[in-house]
């Protein structure tokens, strides 16, 4: 059957104007007859391509990058290294400010040189504030973390106050993670209210405008009603055919291991005005909209961070995941700075008759000796046998099991997970790859003295079955529908539930933010009981998030699935582990 998942879910956003292309932009900067220009920059927009069309058709008196008043990039180096770190995949979570890139030499320098100035002078460049508090006009250029990852890749974009666009992907990618995105989100979420206009250069050559105050009354638009981020899709070593087919990627990729429909910290929202098309980083709601997304308890107990996560895992025609375990709250606290751990569970959204995972170790195996075996073969001494140590279990399509920190576990070939989990999703620790190189020919890291650190070595066989395995259990039903709890174990914070139905649904948010994915049926329509929403309509394997302010909405098959069963899936926030729970055990 052909696909009909919508790859590019755009939100119509009522009463508000968007401006495209660098000369109705400029225009508008023209039309005030500003002396001084700040253009605040997000770390990987092409800072040279504003400069060009700023300099081509508004030129400028002078234009200053921000760079020219931060400190050198030895000193910065210095500054993040203790983020950054010797580890090859983890850093610490950084608590530097903006300011504390910039030097105020320089800075008081280069005030001399634009009050000297006669004629508009334009500053570009992360912290432009810094360098003009009070600036006639201010644009924000900003930009979602999946295309700044592109950009790593393409060896296109550097990291905060650095040139190093030709470093190694996954330095930069930890360097971001780290520092440059909890550095530049916290200064977001200082300055970007008394900014006048937001700016999207996403797509090179084709940039769209809309004012400040335009992006905070959408941003209250979407959260009266459920709504999609835009998903992204990778390939991997392991990776798989199935979404492929199911989502109409590129055929002619090798694999896509990878599909990300429901993760905030790096997905983009794509918002509608009219004709015009406005593409923004999804954490922006999660930051400017944060009780009416989550709900009061879960802000009060994450904070402005969207705490569940929802990914695809492909292996269909493909292999193992690597052998991994997460870490414990203790740890990951102690060591990365985080507040909270990545507890996740397997939804199996498809599988071949064959299909497995490796889930919690055998019975009575020697710790000692797993690891001693594990070391040799990171040595290429031998290879690791994984089934001697680890408990190989059979899957079916719709099982789902949970896996908490300090879990041995991996997803095996022939098979399609739905990850659900909570957010901090680097912190896997590799201890076995199967022998195999990532896609650029190098081996992935492994992380032995983590994975020591934390495997729980008392969750044998036995533990497994009777605590995680399939935790499955009706909770209740009615005339064409019934209600299961599915998959999360009793230390998760999220809790899962399954429905499956032939006719509407109804649910309620109960104030907290609902996650939901179509894992059977071809689509069905969310729809408002007293119409506070258009309809809205989910196709199968579509991930959609519903609002905590939104309170009472229904699911019911639609077009080509009325008449048929479907499920969701749901995931959400336990209160009741709110408090103390998460953050403090």
């Amino acid at each position: 059957m052909k696909s009909n998942y919508n790859k590019f879910p755009i939100i119509p956003i009522n009463g508000q104007n968007c401006t495209a292309g660098w000369e109705h932009i400029i225009s508008i900067c023209k039309e005030y007859n500003h002396r001084v220009i700040a253009i605040e920059c997000y770390p990987g927009v092409y800072e040279d391509e504003i400069t060009s069309q700023i300099q081509l058709l508004l030129n400028p008196a002078l234009i200053i990058n921000t760079a020219e008043a931060m400190k050198t990039e030895d000193e910065i180096t210095g500054l993040v290294q203790p983020y950054v770190t010797d580890d090859p995949v983890f850093g610490y979570m950084s608590s530097l400010e903006m300011e504390d890139y910039f030097d105020e030499t320089n800075i008081s320098e280069l005030k001399n040189i634009m009050r000297a100035v006669d004629g508009c002078v334009v500053i570009i460049g992360p912290g432009a504030l810094l360098l003009n508090y009070q600036p006639d006009l201010i644009l924000y250029a900003d930009m979602p973390r999946w295309e700044i990852q592109m950009r790593y890749r393409n060896n296109t974009a550097s990291n905060l106050g650095k040139t190093n666009d030709t470093d190694p992907f996954s330095y930069q990618y930890k360097h971001a993670y780290f520092v440059d995105w909890r550095v530049s989100d916290r200064y977001k979420k200082r300055i970007l209210k008394t900014c006048d206009f937001i700016l999207d250069t996403t797509k090179p050559g084709h940039p769209k405008m809309i004012t400040v105050d335009a992006l905070y009354d959408a941003l209250g638009q979407i959260v009266t009603r459920p709504f999609r981020v835009v998903p992204f899709f990778d390939p991997g070593p392991w990776g798989g055919q199935w979404l492929k087919e199911i989502c109409d990627l590129d055929r002619s990729v090798q694999n896509f291991a990878w599909g990300f429909d429901c993760v905030p910290e790096e997905n983009s929202l794509l918002l509608g005005f009219g004709d015009e098309v406005m593409e923004i980083p999804s954490s922006n709601l999660v930051f400017f909209q944060p009780e009416a997304l989550l709900g009061k308890k879960v802000y009060e107990g994450f904070g402005d961070e969207f705490p569940i996560r929802f990914d695809f895992l492909d292996t269909m025609e493909g292999g193992n995941l690597s052998l991994q375990v997460h870490p414990l709250k203790e740890y990951i606290r102690e060591k990365f700075g985080m507040s909270y751990t990545q507890d996740e569970s397997y939804y199996i959204l498809d599988a071949e008759k064959d299909a497995f995972v490796y889930l919690g170790l055998k019975d009575h195996i020697q710790a000692e000796m797993m690891m001693q075996d594990l070391e040799r073969a990171q040595g290429g001494e031998m290879t690791f046998e994984a089934e001697k140590y680890v408990q190989k279990w059979p899957v079916r399509k719709h099982d789902h099991l949970s896996i908490p920190a300090g879990t041995v576990h991996c997803s095996g070939a022939d098979s399609v997970v739905l990850e659900i989990s909570a957010t901090p999703y680097i912190f896997t620790f590799k201890l076995w790859d199967w022998e195999r190189m990532g896609l650029d020919g190098r081996p992935r890291p492994i992380s032995l003295e983590h994975g020591r650190n934390n495997i729980q070595w008392n969750r044998d066989s036995s533990w497994t079955k009777e605590n995680i395995l399939q935790l499955t259990a009706s909770i209740a039903e009615g005339d064409g529908w019934r209600e299961e709890r599915t998959g999360l174990d009793a230390w998760s914070f999220i809790e899962t539930r399954r429905h499956w139905f032939t006719k509407k649904v109804i649910h309620h948010t109960q104030g907290i933010v609902n996650v939901l994915n179509l894992v059977e049926g071809r689509e069905v329509i969310v729809e408002s009981p007293d119409n506070s929403f258009e309809p809205y309509i989910v196709r199968y394997a579509e991930t959609f998030i519903v609002p905590a302010c939104v309170g009472a909405y229904t699911i019911a098959p639609y077009g080509e699935s009325e008449g048929k069963e479907c499920a969701t899936i749901k995931a959400s926030v336990r209160p009741e582990m709110i408090a103390g729970k998460i953050l403090n055990n």
